[in-house]
């Protein structure tokens, strides 16, 4: 399949660089009706709920995975996207030219410099896909408290923050913005965006609806971010992310399946790894383990009934995912009437409800 049919002209001023305050305040276009297209707020998402539809949530928690270093005058910015082992990660580097095997990163923030810091790494590998393999110098149990001294939060590259410098107040909240309020287990390094607009008002709200929320974890990875090169869905390699469900959230949802109750999932996360977990007949299994799958048009959804995401980059895996559960031709109107409406796009942007027309 062409990539270039997933591809759409976009404004860069309606990239969101901060979210909206409060998080539920932002724009919801709602695409749950297969013939309307309605604008709302995301406030409004309990009006388009039932009782008994089951929500599926990832509460991955995102880590301080992006480390601005230098070696020797050479500035480098570093995003841990996957862990080899305890102190080992393979990153994608900005400037990594500038680096070789054996080289010593010194990382610094606004208050520490790089010849004063105590935490570095070392360069083991380069490749030119999968990017650089690193070493950190602190035993495994030392690094998560590192990263939180050192670390900010692994914003997307079209959100720009600039580098730390000392004495620069910050007026961006990232590390609390850029994490769900039911984040709860470490380990990813890209925020499933789509849950950043629930409040614990909103969710209480959907509670007391009668609506069943159930948990899953996958830890995104920052390859969700990256460019589709070739000019084939064919040709491109996903990152693999590593996920877990367990037995009771696929009791839960098996049951509101077999009742014809609607399972509604929140992120294109939620939805890679249930369609990972569930066999061709549409039940759902237990899943522990690292999953690659690539959902384009044509592929027939087995789980999930509509699905709540963000706007996505044009080429994106993200928009060629929108397009198999909503449609291509439809999903094409819909994102011209939002761009035509200025809604905000991308990860601190605005949200749709999309019904899902491709299933088994």
């Amino acid at each position: 399949m062409k990539v270039d049919i997933f591809d759409f002209n976009l404004d860069k001023e309606l990239i969101a660089k901060a979210p909206a305050n409060p998080r539920d305040h932002s724009r919801l276009l709602d695409l749950s009706d297969e013939s309307t297209i309605t604008d709302r707020h995301f406030y409004d998402l309990p009006k388009l709920l039932r009782p008994g539809d089951v929500m599926v949530f990832n509460d991955t928690k995102v880590i301080p995975a992006r480390l601005y270093g230098k070696r020797g005058e050479a500035l480098v910015e570093v995003t841990l996207y996957h862990p080899d082992d305890g102190i080992r990660w393979w990153a994608f580097i900005k400037n990594a030219k500038r680096l070789h095997v054996g080289d010593t990163v010194y990382f610094y923030t606004a208050e520490i410099s790089a010849e004063d810091s105590v935490f570095s790494a070392e360069v083991l590998r380069k490749d030119d896909e999968d990017g650089v393999l690193i070493r950190f110098n602190c035993p495994p149990e030392q690094l998560a408290k590192n990263l939180e001294k050192y670390g900010a939060m692994p914003l997307p590259p079209y959100i720009k923050r600039d580098r730390p410098t000392h004495g620069l107040w910050n007026p961006y909240n990232d590390k609390e913005d850029y994490q769900t309020v039911y984040a709860k287990h470490e380990g990813a390094v890209a925020a499933p965006t789509a849950g950043l607009h629930f409040t614990d008002n909103l969710l209480q709200q959907i509670d007391q609806l009668g609506v069943q929320r159930v948990f899953l974890t996958l830890h995104v990875g920052a390859g969700t971010f990256l460019p589709v090169k070739s000019d084939t869905t064919e040709g491109h390699k996903m990152h693999a992310e590593y996920g877990m469900i367990n037995e009771n959230a696929c009791q839960i949802i098996n049951q509101a399946k077999k009742e014809g109750r609607r399972i509604i999932a929140v992120g294109t996360t939620s939805v890679r790894l249930l369609e990972s977990a569930a066999d061709e007949k549409g039940v759902l299994h237990p899943f522990c383990g690292e999953t690659s799958i690539f959902l384009t048009p044509g592929y027939k959804f087995r789980i999930i009934d509509l699905i709540v995401t963000n706007f996505h980059l044009p080429k994106s895996t993200l928009f060629m995912l929108i397009c198999a559960i909503g449609g291509l031709e439809r999903m094409q109107k819909a994102y011209a009437h939002a761009i035509e409406q200025k809604y905000r796009f991308y990860s601190y942007g605005d949200s749709s409800i999309i019904k899902c027309i491709n299933k088994i």
